[in-house]
Formats: structure tokens, C-alpha cells, sequence
């Protein structure tokens, strides 16, 4: 894994009830079932979709790797 600076993006909430953009971008996410975790690169994109979602996800930053 490259040395980028990456955050931790959990599942907290469930997306029955929502609007069809907010499951679809945690599908995006690659989150699709309560408490899952993805580790992803920190980029302007991730953290909009991130933002878009934000009720229904927990966020841990991480250092890179290389640092």
C-alpha cells in the first residue's frame, strides 16, 4: 500500500428509508451491511461522499503509512 494518508470509514447506520443516492454512494464506499469497514485513500472525492453520508458512518483518520 502506498504511503498516502488513509481514513477508516465504518458503517453505523442502515439505509432502509433513505434516499436512493445516499445507499448507492455507500455502495460506492464499498459499505453495504451495518458495522463493515472499509479503508480508503483520503481524497477530495472520498471525503464529499463521506460527507454526503455522514449520519450514517463513523470516520477514524489514520497517518500514512509511511510517516
Amino acid at each position: 500500500m502506498s504511503d498516502k494518508p488513509t481514513v477508516k470509514v465504518t458503517q453505523t447506520g442502515s439505509p432502509i428509508g433513505r434516499k436512493p443516492g445516499q445507499r448507492e454512494t455507500l455502495i460506492g464506499l464499498g459499505l453495504n451491511k451495518l458495522h463493515r469497514s472499509r479503508e480508503l485513500e483520503d481524497t477530495p472525492a472520498v471525503r464529499g461522499m463521506i460527507r454526503k453520508v455522514a449520519h450514517l458512518v463513523k470516520v477514524d483518520e489514520t497517518p500514512g503509512k509511511g510517516s
